[in-house]
């Protein structure tokens, strides 16, 4: 009898990744925790696109099915990145549907797509039971004063305004699979996790609960970004809107889509912006500085929340795969009991590893893995 299975749905604004998850099975090289084994998985871009034969997410979702071996599968699990009040995994109805739709006002490039594929794949497949996996879920824990926004208090609970913090399925599977590659419980050791990616956060967890991170309403907050500034003062919105004339639309778009590390170096990719440094670029010299010296404030700050620190950790692209921004971020930390050693810094390694030397702080490189943990959700939730 085949192992139950998952077809985790992954939707952007004009893409569509698929991958069906066997989360039963240890994949060869894995730990126990990543019980999950690629079976299919594909990736669809320019949906709807001028040019393109994909003229909607429907339709993309067709071509997924045509694509994958449905034999087994016993749902089908969305990545969902705004879910507001939502603080776990739910299966999908026509109510939960229109939530997410409401909160598209907060994650306008993130929820109507994954919305969009949601009902093709309710339409497509009727008769799965279809989950929606939240990124905002993992830190319905954050304590009310590190969520809270200081503002009028009866205007932020009118339209749901608070910290919500992102990236929440990377956190828990990475923060569990660290736990384990320590040898020891979740639940008594204090992290800090940094998703290093185009998109960038971090988060402080403590005993398995997210206290604290750096996004906020929305994915806009924190640290420096690809094309996202991070923190930045408010009034320079309004300073800017009185000497240039732009309105909300332009602002948005210049803090969303035209600043981080493309405004300071005219690149968002960080191997570019590396490379330029490396040549001798002062613009993309200073994009690193600043990108840095945001990283570090944060995990000086969350040292102090944290009251101590067990393990610091690096995910996602950049934190994964660039030895160099991982020592640079600690390489004024040594006080705090953080090192890498070069050697295994820069080694290169498909799973968990360490990379500190002996007698500090444990720094660790944990890949992350958003499919499998949605996978493991969805089947939590269906099983019952």
């Amino acid at each position: 009898m085949t192992a139950p299975r998952v077809l985790v749905v992954n939707a952007g604004s004009s893409s569509l990744k698929y991958r069906v998850v066997d989360p039963s099975v240890p994949g060869r090289g894995r730990s126990a925790l990543q019980r999950s084994v690629l079976q299919h998985s594909g990736l669809i871009e320019r949906i709807g696109e001028p040019g393109s034969e994909v003229p909607d997410h429907q339709a993309a979702l067709a071509t997924a099915l045509a694509d994958v071996d449905l034999d087994g599968v016993v749902a089908v699990g969305h990545r969902v990145v705004h879910g507001g009040e939502f603080d776990s995994a739910v299966l999908i109805d026509a109510e939960v549907e229109r939530r997410i739709d409401e909160l598209s006002a907060l994650a306008p490039l993130h929820n109507p797509p994954a919305l969009a594929g949601i009902r093709a794949a309710r339409a497509a497949l009727p008769e799965l039971p279809q989950v929606a996996v939240f990124d905002t879920a993992f830190h319905a824990t954050m304590p009310r004063e590190a969520s809270t926004y200081a503002i009028d208090a009866a205007l932020a609970a009118e339209h749901g305004i608070r910290r919500y913090g992102f990236h929440g399925t990377s956190y828990r599977y990475v923060s569990a699979r660290a736990a384990e590659f320590l040898g020891r419980p979740l639940t008594e050791l204090r992290l800090i996790v940094l998703h290093l990616g185009n998109g960038a956060s971090a988060a402080a967890i403590l005993n398995g609960r997210s206290i604290d991170t750096s996004m906020g309403l929305t994915p806009l907050e924190g640290l420096v970004m690809g094309t996202r500034s991070g923190d930045i003062d408010p009034g320079v919105l309004f300073h800017l809107h009185a000497v240039t004339g732009a309105d909300f639309d332009e602002l948005d778009d210049l803090l969303n889509r035209r600043s981080g590390l493309l405004g300071l170096a005219g690149r968002s990719d960080m191997r570019e912006v590396q490379a330029a440094a490396d040549a001798g670029s002062d613009a993309a010299a200073l994009a690193l500085d600043v990108y840095l010296h945001r990283l570090r404030r944060y995990i000086g700050a969350y040292l102090a929340e944290l009251g101590g620190l067990d393990a610091l950790v690096f995910t996602a692209g950049v934190g994964e795969n660039s030895a160099i921004i991982r020592a640079r971020a600690v390489e004024r930390l040594a006080h705090l009991g953080l090192a890498v050693d070069p050697a295994l810094n820069a080694a290169a390694g498909g799973d968990a590893r360490v990379i500190s030397p002996p007698g500090a702080t444990p720094v660790l490189v944990v890949p992350t893995d958003e499919e499998s943990q949605i996978a493991m959700e969805t089947i939590e939730l269906v099983a019952g």
